[in-house]
């Protein structure tokens, strides 16, 4: 059997994460391996990454909050809302910090963001970018999404540095680009590194070139998290033998508190093998995943 939990990686600039997923797959020699938020190849950071049954907890890290620090230049909106895409418009108005601080308060709180057009969201069976990419005219509805903290931290024009908190599906590019509208200089996003996802944070993370020495040394595994990282504020439920086996065959237990509707189900030794909803009419737990043999 392979291996099975959480692998927090520090992703360096230029692969892409589905590069980074390859990678791990190869050295940890396991087929089911993917990631809970993707990176765009410009940015860098926190990935984190689920191997083997893990893979089958990634909805519930996917949906956790964000932290970036993004570099912003003004005076170029590009296609691609960053670096890597075409300059489609440039201004030598510049703004100052003082008009950047006031404007970054439209973008706080609930807001509604537009995608950007060279994004992975599908239109019509298609990835908006494989349009984009053809020359077709894309324009994604916008969404709305919540910036719990922005704040100016570094003052360099024609450059800045923003840290953001936000939810799960905020587009940082998107956020550079609309900035640069209000301002009316046009601005995309030069760097991108995220700092936490959730409770997890980069400075936890391994380096790429550190994570292949492990993978040659065959040590790869000290830094792997347990499964059960992946729900650390959900409620614990410890079976016995025969609650265990009950789970397992896709029974019920008996649910002995309506303290939420998720959580964690352990065997006897404290082992994570579940995840258990609960039927509070019933008043029983019910399997939703069982994760290991």
């Amino acid at each position: 059997m392979g291996v099975s939990g959480l692998l927090l990686l520090d992703k360096p600039s230029g692969p892409t994460s589905h590069d980074m997923v390859a990678v791990i797959r190869r050295g940890a020699r396991e087929k089911r391996v993917g990631h809970a938020g993707t990176l765009d190849p410009l940015a860098t950071g926190l990935l984190v990454v689920c191997l083997g049954a893990a893979t089958r907890l990634s909805e519930y890290l996917l949906e956790k909050d964000k932290r970036y620090q993004a570099r912003v230049r003004f005076g170029q909106a590009t296609n691609t809302y960053d670096a890597d895409g075409t300059i489609t418009a440039t201004s030598e108005a510049l703004p100052t910090r003082e008009q950047v601080e006031a404007a970054l308060a439209q973008f706080r709180g609930l807001i509604r963001q537009r995608p950007p057009a060279f994004s992975a969201i599908k239109r019509g069976g298609q990835k908006a970018y494989e349009l984009a990419r053809r020359g077709e005219t894309v324009e994604l509805e916008p969404r709305p999404i919540t910036i719990y903290q922005l704040q100016l931290i570094e003052w360099s024009p024609p450059e800045c540095v923003l840290e953001v908190h936000c939810m799960a599906g905020t587009y940082i590019r998107s956020l550079a680009h609309d900035l640069g509208q209000a301002l009316g200089c046009g601005a995309h996003l030069t760097a991108l590194r995220r700092t936490a996802s959730g409770r997890f944070l980069v400075k936890q993370a391994v380096a790429l070139e550190a994570l292949n020495a492990a993978f040659a040394a065959g040590d790869w595994e000290r830094v792997l998290l347990p499964m059960d990282a992946a729900l650390p504020d959900w409620p614990t439920v410890r079976l016995s033998a025969e609650g265990e086996r009950r789970i397992r065959t896709g029974q019920a237990v008996p649910l002995e508190s309506t303290g939420g509707e998720w959580a964690k189900a352990c065997d006897a030794s404290g082992k994570f093998f579940a995840v258990l909803r609960a039927d509070t009419s019933a008043r029983v737990w019910r399997p939703h995943k069982v994760l290991s043999e």
